[in-house]
C-alpha cells in the first residue's frame, strides 16, 4: 500500500519506491556531511558529552559493580564450601583425637594392672570391666562384666591401681556386685608392714571427702608406727588375702584409753576413677568353711 499525504483537503499519493529514494538521498547526504565538515562536533557534540557520556559511565559502573558481586558471591560461596570441608575434617580428627586418648588412657590402665599383676603374681586372678556403680561421686559398690561362667565367686579379693579395693559380694551367670572398702560398712583387717602391728581399716564415704580412710584399735606399745607407713591386709582376715596393699597412714593419734592409737591412712587406690580391676581367683581359707 502506498502512503498517502493530504494536503488541503486533496488526497495526495507519493509511490513508495520514491519514498525510499528520498530517504536514501536524505541519508546519504547526511553521511557526506558528516565526513566533510565539522556540524556534529559543535553543539551536537556538546549535548553527547553532557547526555551521552555520563550515562555511558554509569553503564560501565553498574556493570563493573554487577561484575565485583558477583565474583564476591562466588568467592563467599567457595569459601562457604571450604569452611564446611573444613569442619568435617575437624570433625574427623576430633573423633580420632578421642579415640586416641581413650586408647591412650586405657592402655595406661592396662599397664598399671599389669605392674599390679606382677606384685601379686603368687594370686590366680582375671581382668574385668565396671560396667555399672551406685549413685555417688566414688565407687563404693559398683557391678563388672565378669560372673559365675567366669569363675567369680563371692568373697573374691578385688584389686585395681596401687592396691585393695574391695570384695565380689553377689555373682550372677555373667555379671558379679563388688563393695569397695570405702562403703560405710565395709571394715578390713590391716596390718602396718613394717612393724606387723595389727589394727582394723573402717570405710566412711563422709571422711572419704577428704581422701581419707580411718584406722583403729593399732596396738603399738613400742613406738614403731609412724606417719607414711604401709598398711596392708593381715594374715587374721576372715576374707581378704594377706599382704595386699591398703593405703599409707597420714595421721596417727593416741586414744583415750592410751593402749591403742586410731588415726587416717590414705587409700592405694584412686576410688574416683576406676574402669578395670582385677579379681582374685583364690579365696581365703577362712571364708571357705
Amino acid at each position: 500500500m502506498s502512503p498517502i499525504i493530504r494536503r488541503g483537503g486533496d488526497d495526495f499519493t507519493l509511490p513508495s519506491k520514491y519514498l525510499l529514494f528520498i530517504l536514501t538521498i536524505v541519508c546519504v547526504g547526511l553521511i557526506v556531511i558528516t565526513f566533510n565538515t565539522n556540524i556534529f562536533s559543535g553543539p551536537l557534540n556538546s549535548v553527547a558529552g553532557v547526555f551521552v557520556v555520563p550515562f555511558q559511565k554509569g553503564i560501565t559502573a553498574v556493570g563493573t559493580m554487577l561484575k565485583d558481586t558477583t565474583d564476591r558471591l562466588s568467592e563467599i560461596t567457595r569459601l562457604i564450601e571450604e569452611n564446611e570441608e573444613l569442619r568435617a575434617q575437624v570433625d574427623e580428627l576430633t573423633i580420632s583425637n578421642t579415640n586416641l586418648e581413650q586408647e591412650k588412657y586405657e592402655l595406661t590402665e592396662l599397664r598399671t594392672l599389669y605392674e599390679l599383676d606382677s606384685q601379686y603374681e603368687d594370686y590366680q586372678k582375671t581382668g574385668a570391666r565396671i560396667i555399672a556403680k551406685d549413685a555417688g561421686n566414688w565407687y563404693h559398690a559398683f557391678v563388672i562384666d565378669k560372673g559365675s561362667d567366669d569363675g567369680i565367686m563371692p568373697n573374691m579379693n578385688v584389686i585395681a591401681g596401687g592396691g585393695l579395693v574391695g570384695c565380689v559380694t553377689d555373682v550372677g551367670p555373667d555379671w558379679a556386685k563388688v563393695q569397695s572398702i570405702i562403703a560405710d560398712n565395709a571394715a578390713v583387717s590391716g596390718m602396718v608392714l613394717s612393724s606387723s602391728d595389727n589394727l582394723i581399716v573402717s570405710g566412711d564415704l563422709e571422711l572419704y571427702k577428704q581422701g581419707y580412710l580411718s584406722f583403729s584399735k593399732l596396738v603399738d606399745s613400742a613406738d614403731k608406727v609412724r606417719i607414711g607407713d604401709k598398711i596392708v591386709t593381715s594374715n587374721i582376715s576372715d576374707k581378704y588375702l594377706p599382704g595386699i596393699l591398703i593405703g599409707y597412714i597420714s595421721t596417727l593419734d593416741d586414744d583415750a584409753n592410751n593402749l591403742t592409737k586410731s588415726g587416717r591412712l590414705s587409700p592405694a587406690v584412686d576410688f574416683e576413677h576406676l574402669n578395670e580391676v582385677l579379681v582374685l581367683l583364690d579365696l581365703k581359707k577362712q571364708a571357705e568353711k
